[in-house]
C-alpha cells in the first residue's frame, strides 16, 4: 500500500511561501549537529523542508 501521508514538498500549495520560523530554527540546530553550514539564501518553506531531511540523515537522526 502505497503511503500517501507524506506529500512532496514540491506540491504544497504554499511550498514557495517562506520557511517558517520553526523550520528556520530547526534546521540551524540540525546544522549543528551535522557540522554543516546552511545556505546564505533565504529558503522557501518546500526548499527548507528538503535540507531538513538531508541535515537529519547528515546528523545520523534518520538511520
Amino acid at each position: 500500500m502505497a503511503d500517501n501521508t507524506r506529500k512532496d514538498p514540491n506540491d504544497w500549495v504554499s511550498g514557495d511561501d517562506p520557511m517558517t520560523g520553526a523550520q528556520e530554527s530547526y534546521l540551524k540546530t540540525l546544522a549543528e549537529q551535522a557540522h554543516q553550514d546552511l545556505p546564505k539564501d533565504e529558503l522557501t518553506k518546500a526548499e527548507a523542508s528538503e535540507l531538513i531531511d538531508k541535515m537529519r540523515q547528515k546528523a545520523g537522526l534518520d538511520e
